[in-house]
C-alpha cells in the first residue's frame, strides 16, 4: 500500500468536485474494497500519483464523498423538520428532497446503501451510523404523528412502514440517472401517490 502523502497541490473546487466525482462512480460500480486509487486515476485519466497529491488515501476520498452527501441531505431534511408541516406534508417533502438527493448524489447514495455495514466498524466513518440513527428518528416521528392525528391508518405498524418507505425511495439509485425521461419532483410525486393511496386515512 502506498505511503500517505499530505497533499501538495491546491485543487480548483471545480477539479475536486471532478475527482471525486469520479471516485464515486468507481466506488459504486466495483467496491470498496476493489477499488484502488490507481483504478480511480485511471478513469480520472491521470497517473495514480498525481492523484496523491490531492488526495491522500482512497479513504480520505470516500470520507469526503459520504459526508458531502450526507450534509446535503441533512440540509434539506432539517428545513423540512423545521417547517411545521403536518405529517403528510412533511412525509411528502422528505420524500421529494430524497429523490432531489439522488439525482445530485446516485453514486454516493448507492456507496452508502452497499457499504455503511462495513464501514461504520472504522472510527472515520462513525458518522454513518449517527446518521442512520437520525434519519431513522426523523421518519418515525412523521409516522408516529401522522397516525395520532388520524392522518395515516392507525392499524399501520409503524417500523415496518418507515422501512418500507425508507428502502423503495432509496433503491432508485440502483436504476435512477440524471437527465432522463423523469425530473426527481415527478418521480416523487409518482410515488407518493402510490404510497399515500395505501397509508392516509380514507374518507
Amino acid at each position: 500500500m502506498p505511503t500517505k502523502k499530505k497533499p501538495q497541490v491546491t485543487a480548483s473546487p471545480e477539479r475536486r468536485r471532478e475527482l471525486l466525482g469520479t471516485a464515486a462512480e468507481v466506488f459504486a460500480e466495483q467496491g470498496y474494497n476493489a477499488t484502488t486509487v490507481r483504478k480511480i486515476a485511471d478513469h480520472a485519466g491521470m497517473l495514480a500519483g498525481s492523484l496523491y497529491y490531492h488526495f491522500d488515501s482512497k479513504e480520505s476520498m470516500l470520507e469526503e464523498i459520504l459526508r458531502t452527501f450526507l450534509d446535503e441531505l441533512w440540509d434539506g431534511y432539517d428545513t423540512v423538520l423545521d417547517a411545521g408541516l403536518g405529517p403528510r406534508e412533511t412525509l411528502e417533502a422528505l420524500v421529494t428532497e430524497s429523490f432531489r438527493e439522488i439525482d445530485r448524489h446516485r453514486a454516493a447514495v448507492a456507496i452508502y446503501q452497499k457499504e455503511s455495514k462495513q464501514l461504520v466498524a472504522q472510527e472515520r466513518f462513525a458518522f454513518l451510523a449517527e446518521s442512520q440513527r437520525k434519519f431513522e428518528k426523523a421518519w418515525l416521528a412523521t409516522l408516529e404523528r401522522g397516525v395520532a392525528g388520524e392522518v395515516f391508518r392507525d392499524d399501520l405498524d409503524i417500523r415496518l412502514t418507515y422501512r418500507f418507505v425508507r428502502d423503495t425511495v432509496w433503491v432508485a439509485a440502483s436504476w435512477y440517472r440524471p437527465g432522463g425521461q423523469h425530473s426527481p419532483d415527478e418521480i416523487a410525486r409518482q410515488y407518493l401517490s402510490m404510497v399515500l393511496d395505501g397509508i392516509a386515512v380514507r374518507g
